[in-house]
């Protein structure tokens, strides 16, 4: 059993920008030459987080739109009043989706379903530059 600390580099524009991160994911996979067991990624900040979902630009729309409806950027929170950055909502929506996301993988390969995609989504309201750790537990 090995474990491999490894990661990510992506820049977004904030905003529900959504990263495909499945395509870097699977050739870290490759590059450690792991067989069978999981990847668990984590990105460290409170207004990003990690899912699956079908990457495409309708589903991408479709989710902003949701999280818009369901926690309004133009809202004022709590948040906003205390630190004065009007990135509250950005809290809220990472802590709604969560910082965490694994994946197992069995003969070198991930096994994710047929349309099924790893994403990040930064909720932030600025563009950022985001590490996202990738932890490989497996043989």
């Amino acid at each position: 059993m090995k474990i491999i600390n490894d990661s990510i580099h992506v820049s977004t524009s904030g905003f529900s920008d959504m990263k495909d991160l499945t395509g870097e994911v699977s050739d870290k996979l490759k590059a450690h030459k792991l067989q069978s067991g999981q990847v668990t990624l984590f990105v460290p900040g409170s207004t990003g987080g990690l899912t699956t979902i079908e990457y495409e630009s309708g589903l991408e729309k479709d989710f902003t739109e949701f999280m818009e409806r369901i926690i309004p950027s133009s809202k004022t929170y709590h948040h906003d009043a205390r630190w004065g950055d009007g990135n509250g909502f950005s809290h809220v929506r990472a802590s709604l989706l969560g910082p965490s996301l694994t994946v197992p993988f069995e003969k070198g390969r991930l096994m994710l379903g047929t349309w099924q995609q790893i994403v990040f989504v930064d909720f932030d309201n600025r563009s950022r530059s985001r590490s996202i750790v990738l932890q490989f537990i497996g043989e």
